[in-house]
């Protein structure tokens, strides 16, 4: 079994364990909101007091586990972003952002109709992620940019030589240089999500990174079949 076809089963199980979890926890909550509403202060509040139990199923390989109410609503959390999840959005944003900055030299550089087709895709695809990574960040309370990291230092980032040498090319030269540096940049970008994939908890990141590595991975496919 390939290592992604792994990775997608235990992320599918999870979540699937996650949404058990959760249905019971709300039906034990559910139960014991009922009998407080029928039965006045006479009856047990077992629920309320963390009386209630849950019956989890286990990973693969593993025994189902009876858990409390308290115990079952903490493990409902398991979509909960983590500090991957944050720091994966978080860089994306900034790498997106050098690749739209690559794009925007093609119209005025390249000669290459292809090429040239190849950045709008990139950047209409681009474009609107950035802005659903950066709703993602609000919505969660964290900041839009991480706290003293090196912009360098994420995978597949061009570095300012490279955009100063891009900057002053033009025609086939720049073709075959955007062409190297941008499928360089999209192996970056693989790699991020595949790391975040791995180590992330957020069901909406692990989507966001699943359509990063399919998409980039078709658009190296194509920049590689252009390239000279």
């Amino acid at each position: 079994m390939s290592t992604e076809v792994a990775l997608l089963i235990r992320r599918q199980t999870d979540r699937i364990r996650g949404f058990v979890i959760t249905t019971a926890v709300a039906a034990v909550l559910l139960g014991a909101a009922g009998c407080d509403a029928g039965g006045g202060d006479s009856g047990p509040r077992t629920a309320a007091h963390g009386g209630g139990s849950v019956v989890a199923p286990g990973k693969p390989g593993e025994p189902a586990r009876t858990l409390s109410a308290s115990q079952a609503a903490e493990e409902a959390g398991v979509d909960t972003p983590n500090s991957a999840d944050v720091g994966y959005v978080q860089m994306m944003i900034l790498h997106h952002t050098q690749a739209l900055e690559l794009t925007g030299l093609v119209p005025s550089r390249s000669r290459s109709a292809p090429v040239k087709r190849l950045a709008e895709r990139i950047t209409a695809a681009q474009q609107p992620e950035i802005g659903a990574m950066e709703g993602w960040l609000t919505h969660h309370g964290r900041a839009k940019e991480p706290a003293g990291h090196d912009h360098a230092a994420m995978p597949g980032m061009a570095t300012p030589g490279q955009l100063k040498q891009l900057r002053a090319a033009k025609g086939a030269a720049f073709d075959r240089l955007f062409l190297k540096l941008m499928i360089t940049h999209h192996q970056g970008a693989v790699t991020m999500a595949t790391e975040v994939l791995s180590e992330g908890n957020n069901v909406q990141v692990e989507e966001m990174a699943g359509d990063v590595v399919a998409q980039q991975t078709t658009e190296i496919s194509r920049m590689r079949a252009l390239s000279p």
